[in-house]
C-alpha cells in the first residue's frame, strides 16, 4: 500500500518554501542572539517562529534535513561514549601566574628560540581563557559530522549527539572557501546567568548543585541522553585550528577571522596585539574586565600569530612553545561566618545561607554566601564562628569554599536542618534520596510571589497583563495572599495602584475572568507541582479528565500513566494530601475557576492499545507519532511490557526491541506503523 501524507502537491511546494524561510530566519536569530549577543526579536517570537517550523516538518516529514533548527532538541540516550582518536594531538598549555611570566617564560624563550633581539616585538594574538570544556568539532565539506572531547589530548570521546545541541553552532558552514575538511578546537561554556538558573532549578528539585561554572558545562555536554544537554543553554567559542584541507591560513588572527566568516563563534574580546608589553596590557585589561563578563574567564592566552614562527617553534612534550596560558589570582578571603540563616525558595525548598562579617573580594563587599545544602554543610563541617575561605566566581554568589579548623577556639556552634518553616512555621519534609529539605506549602509567603507569577504566566492561566509589577503591588498592599485570591479582587483593589487607570483595571478583571475557563492541563501545570511541567501536565490531563479524579489518585494509579515515574508520581499525590493546597484549590472552584479538559479521544480503532517507539524515527518525529496514536484512542508508553501491544521501530533500535522479541510483541517499522494507522 502507498501512503502519502500530502493532500496535494502544490500545499507541499508551498511549505518547502516556507520551511525553507523559517530555517534561515531561525538561523539568523540563532546568530544573533548567541553569537553577537544582540537579539532582535523576543524569546516568545523565536519559539512561534519554532514552532511552525516543527508543525510543518511533522506535516511534511521528508521536507527534515540533519541542519534544521529543530533537530537541536536532542535524541534518543546513548549507551555510552564511543572513543575516537585525535587526527593531531590536542596538547595542554603551561601556565603564567602574573605578567612577569609572561615575559620570562613566553616572550624570552621565544626569542631565544628564534634569536631574536630583546628589541624585536613579536606580534602576538590574545584571547580569554575560557573556563569551560575543550572540544573538537571536524567538519567535512562544510557540514557538522563528529564533536569530540579533547581527553587525553590523544583520545577522546565522541559528544556529536550532544554538540549538535547547542543553538549557537552552525552545522553547515557558510560563506565562501569553506574547505573539504576542517577540524576546529574551542571551549564549550555556560553564561553566568544559565549557570545560576541550572543550580537554581537543581537545589529546587533536591539535585546537588554544581560547583562551578565548569563543572556544569562539563556534566552538561557529557549527558548520555541529549535531551538534558538540549535544555541547557551551551555555548562555544573556537580558538585553534586542527587538520585543514582545502584551505590554508598564515596566522591565528587571520584564522579566527575567516571562521567567524564561516559562520563559527568566535570571541570578540580577543586581539591581536604588537610585542611583550601589548600581551601584558592585555591581561591586565582582561583581569579588570573579569567581574563584568557574562562568562567566567580565568585568565588569557597568548600566542605567537604567525603559524610560520608556531611550526618552526615547535612544540615540547605535551605543551607548544609557542603559546602560555596566564593564569588570573584565585578570588577568595578569609573571614568570620557570624551566622547561618534559612532561605525559603519558590518551591519551598530551605537553604542555610552564611551571614559573612563584610570582607573584600574582587573589589566587591561580600556579607552573605550560599552553603548550598544540608548535606554539604555537613560534609564540610561548617559552623557559626568558624573563620571561612570564601570564593567569588564572576557574578556567581559568592560560596564558602572551605572552614579554616586551626583557627576553632570551641565556641562554633553547629546549625542543624529545621524542623519546621522559618517563614510559615509549617512542618517540613525531606524526601527519601534528596539533599533538598523543603516546606510543603502553597501558601509559604515566600513561595507565593514565584507561585503566582507562575499561575498567570503564559503557559499556565495566561492571564494578561497580570505581570511582575501588578504582583508586587497585590501583595504589598496585602490583597492577595494566594492564587485563589486573585479571583476576588475588584476593581477597587486595582484602583489603589498608584498610575492605574480604570481601563487597565477593567482588562485585568476581564483576563482573570476568561482564564477561569482554561483547560485542565494548563490548570495543572499553573498549580506549581514540583516536577510536572507542561507536557506532563497535560499528559496527566487526558489520563484523568479531570481534577477531582487526579487528586484521589494512588501513586500506584499515576505511575501506571506513561511518562510518569516514582519521583514525579509521589510529588503530585504530596501536592495534593497537603492540607493548606487542599484548601487553595476549593477556594479556587468556589470561585469559578472551573477548567474544562480537552477530551481525550475515545472508542477509536487504537483504544485500549499501548505503543512503543524505540530507535530512530526518519518518517515522522516521536511528537507527531504520538499525536498519530492518541488520535486513535491509543496509548504511547516508554517501556516494553506484557501490557504492550506494538513496537514501532526505527534505525538503530536496542534493548526495547530486543525485549519486543522476546516476549513476543509486534513489532513494526515505520512503513508497516503507517499502514496500521490508516488502514480500513
Amino acid at each position: 500500500m502507498q501512503l502519502s501524507l500530502l493532500e496535494n502537491a502544490a500545499p507541499r511546494l508551498n511549505a518547502e518554501d516556507r520551511v525553507k524561510a523559517l530555517r534561515s530566519q531561525l538561523e539568523y536569530h540563532n546568530q544573533r542572539y548567541y553569537q553577537l549577543d544582540a537579539p532582535e526579536i523576543s524569546d516568545a517570537e523565536y519559539d512561534e517562529l519554532l514552532r511552525e517550523l516543527v508543525m510543518l516538518e511533522e506535516r511534511y516529514p521528508e521536507l527534515v534535513t540533519a541542519e534544521s533548527p529543530t533537530q537541536r532538541v536532542g535524541v534518543a540516550p546513548a549507551g555510552r561514549f564511543h572513543s575516537v582518536i585525535h587526527r593531531l594531538p590536542m596538547l595542554s598549555l603551561e601556565n603564567a601566574v602574573n605578567d612577569h611570566e609572561i615575559r620570562a617564560k613566553l616572550d624570552a624563550r621565544i626569542k631565544k628560540e628564534l634569536g631574536l633581539a630583546d628589541s624585536q616585538p613579536v606580534s602576538y594574538m590574545c584571547e580569554p581563557k575560557m573556563d569551560g570544556l575543550a572540544v573538537e568539532l571536524v567538519y567535512e565539506q562544510g557540514m557538522l559530522t563528529i564533536a569530540l572531547t579533547r581527553g587525553d589530548g590523544v583520545t577522546g570521546e565522541d559528544v556529536t549527539k550532544n554538540i549538535r545541541t547547542l543553538r549557537g553552532l552552525p552545522l553547515r558552514l557558510k560563506g565562501e572557501g569553506v574547505p573539504t575538511l576542517l577540524e576546529v578546537r574551542g571551549e564549550v561554556y555556560l553564561s553566568l546567568d544559565a549557570f545560576q538558573k541550572i543550580n537554581r532549578d537543581r537545589e529546587e528539585n533536591g539535585d546537588p548543585p554544581f560547583a562551578n561554572p565548569r563543572n556544569a558545562a562539563a556534566g552538561s555536554l557529557r549527558q548520555l541522553d541529549p535531551r538534558i544537554t538540549a535544555r541547557r543553554p551551551l555555548s562555544f567559542f573556537c580558538y585553534a585550528p586542527g587538520v585543514v584541507e582545502g584551505a590554508s591560513f598564515s596566522s591565528q588572527h587571520e584564522f579566527l577571522s575567516t571562521v567567524a566568516g564561516w559562520g563559527l563563534p568566535v570571541n570578540p574580546l580577543a586581539r591581536l596585539v604588537e610585542g611583550v608589553d601589548g600581551a601584558v596590557a592585555y591581561y591586565n585589561e582582561m583581569q579588570g574586565l573579569r567581574e563584568s563578563l557574562p562568562y567566567e574567564i580565568d585568565g588569557t592566552v597568548v600566542k605567537v600569530d604567525s603559524f610560520l614562527l608556531q611550526r618552526e617553534l615547535g612544540e615540547k612534550s605535551r605543551s607548544p612553545l609557542w603559546a602560555i596560558a596566564c593564569k588570573f589570582p584565585p578570588r577568595q578571603a578569609e573571614t568570620l561566618l557570624e551566622d547561618i540563616l534559612l532561605s525559603v525558595g519558590r518551591t519551598g525548598v530551605i537553604t542555610p545561607v552564611a551571614q559573612l562579617r563584610p570582607v573584600e573580594i574582587s573589589g566587591v563587599t561580600v556579607s552573605r554566601a550560599t552553603l548550598h545544602n544540608w548535606d554539604e554543610l555537613a560534609a564540610k563541617d561548617i559552623r557559626i564562628g568558624d573563620t571561612v575561605v570564601v570564593e567569588r566566581a564572576g557574578d556567581v554568589i559568592p560560596a564558602v569554599v572551605r572552614v579554616v579548623v586551626d583557627r576553632r577556639n570551641g565556641s562554633e556552634r553547629t546549625v542543624l536542618p529545621p524542623i519546621f518553616c522559618p517563614e510559615c512555621g509549617s512542618a517540613v519534609v525531606r524526601i527519601a534520596d534528596e539533599v533538598a529539605v523543603r516546606c510543603m506549602g502553597i501558601s509559604c509567603p515566600p513561595q507565593i510571589r514565584e507561585s503566582i507569577k507562575h499561575f498567570a504566566s503564559r503557559g499556565a492561566m495566561d492571564i494578561e497583563g497580570l505581570g511582575e509589577k501588578v504582583v508586587e503591588q497585590l501583595l504589598s498592599l496585602g490583597l492577595i495572599h494566594t492564587v485563589a485570591d486573585l479571583y476576588r479582587l475588584t476593581k477597587d483593589d486595582f484602583m489603589r495602584f498608584e498610575r492605574m487607570g480604570d481601563k487597565l483595571a477593567s482588562n485585568l478583571l476581564t483576563a482573570l475572568e476568561n482564564s477561569k475557563t482554561c483547560d485542565l492541563g494548563r490548570y495543572i501545570y499553573a498549580l506549581g507541582i514540583r516536577h510536572v511541567g507542561e507536557r506532563t501536565a497535560k499528559t496527566l490531563a487526558q489520563a484523568f479528565g479531570s481534577l477531582d479524579n487526579l487528586e484521589k489518585a494512588t501513586v500506584d494509579e499515576l505511575t501506571s500513566i506513561r511518562d510518569i515515574g516514582a519521583t514525579v508520581a509521589q510529588s503530585i499525590a504530596t501536592f495534593f494530601t497537603n492540607t493548606d493546597n487542599r484548601a487553595v484549590l476549593r477556594q479556587l472552584h468556589e470561585s469559578g475557576v472551573h477548567p474544562a479538559v480537552v477530551a481525550k479521544t475515545v472508542g477509536g480503532r487504537m483504544s485500549g492499545k499501548n505503543f512503543v517507539f524505540t530507535g530512530t524515527l526518519t518518517r515522522f518525529s516521536r511528537d507527531h507519532a504520538r499525536k498519530l496514536v492518541e488520535d486513535q484512542g491509543g496509548n504511547v508508553v516508554g517501556s516494553v511490557s506484557r501490557k504492550t501491544d506494538y513496537v514501532v521501530a526505527g534505525d538503530e533500535a536496542g534493548s526495547k526491541l530486543i525485549k519486543a522479541r522476546e516476549l513476543g510483541i509486534a513489532v513494526l517499522g515505520e512503513e508497516e506503523f503507517l499502514i496500521l494507522l490508516n488502514a480500513h
